[in-house]
């Protein structure tokens, strides 16, 4: 099968003056391809030259088109060439910028066959990064050539051709202190009132598209620990703005690009950890699940299907609504701004509070990911059509489960999506959607202003031993009534009595289990306080284990956690583990909770201004406008706080081009 035949002048790119900073402090390389037309796929490779390492690349594949000699791709892949020395973390592209020059593309393609012998190898071309410096961006046709070790008799053209649109990026980033002005402008962003003439919302209105500024952005904020408090601030603005609660925060705006990008940082390995075993199970079963009566193929069975379908709806749902607690700190204190913003503007609407989360955990986070798994690493390829339906099926389906619709049969447009929702219209659905909800966006920093009743997470019976005894007794065990809030734990003789004894949340500096050899029970626990630790007995292994990490999930927040503990108890003058005489002194074990505080990524700050620099300066002119536009607006009187911040955005980036694109950087 053979590609589409082109011009005969297709493998000359068009040579360009190279127009770049000389010796730059470091640089980081991106190449785009979009692949245009070619045979049934195509796997695309990164590939460093022999000389300076032994073939290491990476690679990735398109979907496979059927049934055209002339397949049109439309696919976008991206490849890091190089990382700047300030990254953490190296990787097999890290090298010395005069080696750049020695990597090259290559893109195979290949005709996918049934056949025991594999996929037919149809053609490769090869284009090397010295000819990709010379533009920024080249589209153009390609004759395809043989393997290196292939026929030498072929004329070109003989294989076809392949179209390409490839861009090539370089970002020359100097030293962090040419940045400080501009970067401490973007970092006070948070703190502007109104946010909306902030230096960082100024940038979203002045990109074409909000995603161009979000990107930047949420990795500077991210890096210097800022995102939370500016997201918090756009998305109360936008609350603020909006009228109708079931529009919240449905349109492409710069808060929800930000959301989105930050959850796709920070929760990436959240996603991983909560959906890949399930997705590879779906991939590995091909179980077929098709329930569109006019899709059925010969000797399938509708109820069959059905019930596929279900189980997997029902594992994927029970994966998601049981893993918030390893949910990320950053994503859940983003989650309870926008849950604290909705509940104060739409007062009288009991649900806002969860579907302004519920439309990014699950509508942006979990249902894309399941629709398209390789986009977001579950996968390493495409899916096959029978799996990519499969996925397509379940992910409307956790859409709406996730959405709390009042009306949920009829967000379907399809009837058999509607007759087969009615599986789950059971209430216990909707009552497990809203915990997790619950979790993700509780936060254990008590806010005085905030207006949510305190959320409940979790009760029920358990043994606890009376606190400050010093010897053992079968009398200091009790049974009482638990109940965890985002607030505080508390616990009482029966439900609904006053409670006995409250421990806030910021007090909880760490919670363990407890060694059995303590006090010769099973399923023990100890919420560790600053004065003393309460020992707790639960009914099994697993209740024990959801209550540890339900507490640590709700405490990992508080500045005086502890690093170490003691196992056992301590009794007689002595902890059974160290056998230390002071009640007081330190663990001996290092604490097991296991929730990372936050997201450690590997982000170049310096980088990301120079980004949103370049960003300003390219949209200087929308800028000046919008500085004019907003001073004619203002009556003589007004304090022009507006043109005051786009003044100084002016200032920052106007008055740097010099010193950015023409100074050598500092030795």
């Amino acid at each position: 099968m053979v590609t589409e035949p082109g011009p005969a002048a297709r493998n000359s790119p068009r040579p360009v003056n190279q127009n770049l900073c000389s010796k730059p402090a470091c640089e980081k390389q991106k190449v785009m391809l979009t692949r245009r037309r070619g045979s049934l796929w195509t796997q695309t490779q990164e590939r460093r030259n022999a000389r300076v390492s032994d073939q290491e690349s990476e690679a990735k594949k398109t979907k496979v088109k059927k049934k055209t000699n002339n397949p049109q791709f439309d696919e976008v892949f991206y490849f890091e060439v190089t990382r700047p020395s300030s990254y953490s973390r190296k990787s097999h592209f890290d090298f010395e910028d005069e080696d750049v020059d020695k990597l090259e593309i290559r893109v195979d393609l290949w005709n996918a066959s049934n056949l025991k012998f594999g996929d037919e190898f149809l053609g490769e071309l090869r284009i090397p990064l010295t000819v990709l410096r010379q533009s920024s961006s080249y589209e153009a046709w390609y004759f395809l050539q043989p393997r290196d070790s292939g026929s030498k008799s072929l004329k070109p053209g003989d294989l076809g051709s392949l179209r390409l649109n490839v861009v090539y990026t370089e970002d020359h980033v100097f030293s962090s202190d040419y940045y400080s002005p501009l970067r401490d402008l973007l970092l006070k962003s948070a703190d502007v009132e109104p946010v909306s003439a902030s230096a960082a919302h100024v940038l979203g209105e002045v990109c074409r598209e909000k995603q161009e500024a979000a990107i930047p952005l949420v990795r500077l904020f991210l890096h210097y620990g800022r995102v939370v408090p500016f997201i918090s601030a756009i998305a109360n603005a936008e609350v603020q703005r909006t009228q109708d609660p079931n529009t919240i925060f449905r349109g492409n705006s710069l808060t929800s690009k930000c959301i989105d990008e930050t959850m796709k940082l920070a929760g990436m390995q959240y996603l991983h950890v909560t959906l890949k075993p399930t997705i590879e199970e779906i991939c590995q079963s091909h179980k077929p699940c098709e329930i569109d009566p006019v899709k059925l193929k010969d000797g399938e069975n509708l109820e069959s299907n059905m019930e596929n379908l279900r189980q997997y709806v029902d594992r994927i749902f029970n994966v998601i609504t049981k893993s918030g607690v390893s949910c990320p700190t950053v994503m859940c204190d983003i989650f309870f701004s926008l849950r604290e913003a909705a509940a104060k503007r739409f007062q009288d609407d009991p649900d806002v509070r969860y579907t302004a989360v519920s439309s990014f955990i699950f509508l942006r986070f979990f249902a894309p990911a399941i629709l398209s798994p390789n986009l977001f690493q579950l996968t390493p390829h495409h899916t096959d059509p029978q799996t990519s339906r499969t996925l397509t099926l379940i992910s409307k389906t956790i859409q709406t489960l996730g959405s709390l619709s009042k009306s949920k049969s009829a967000s379907f447009k399809e009837s058999y999506m509607a007759a087969f929702y009615e599986f789950f219209n059971e209430q216990k659905y909707a009552d497990a959607v809203k915990n997790f909800l619950d979790l993700i966006s509780s936060s254990g920093r008590r806010d005085p202003k905030s207006v949510e009743q305190p959320i409940l997470l979790k009760e029920g019976f358990m043994i606890k031993r009376a606190q400050g005894r010093k010897r053992f007794g079968m009398k200091n065990f009790k049974k009482r009534w638990f109940r965890l809030t985002n607030h505080e734990f508390t616990y009482q003789r029966n439900k609904g009595d006053q409670p006995l004894c409250s421990i806030p949340i910021e007090n909880i500096l760490a919670v363990e289990q407890l060694e059995e050899e303590s006090f010769k029970m099973k399923n023990m626990f100890q919420v560790i306080q600053p004065e003393r630790a309460l020992y707790i007995q639960a009914n099994n292994c697993v209740e024990a284990k959801a209550w540890i990490d339900i507490l640590t999930k709700v405490s990992q927040c508080n500045q005086k956690r502890l690093t170490v503990y003691h196992p056992s108890a301590y009794l007689n003058g002595h902890w059974l583990c160290c056998r230390a005489a002071s009640d007081t002194a330190a663990g001996c074990s290092p604490c097991t909770g296991g929730l990372p505080a936050n997201i450690q990524l590997d982000i170049d700050g310096d980088r990301e201004t120079e980004r949103i620099y370049s960003l300003f300066n390219s949209y200087m002119s929308k800028l000046e406008k919008m500085q004019a536009t907003s001073l004619h607006s203002l009556p003589p009187s007004s304090p022009p706080a507006v043109p005051h911040h786009l003044g100084l955005l002016q200032h920052h980036t106007a008055a740097k081009p010099c010193a950015f694109l023409l100074m050598p950087p500092r030795v």
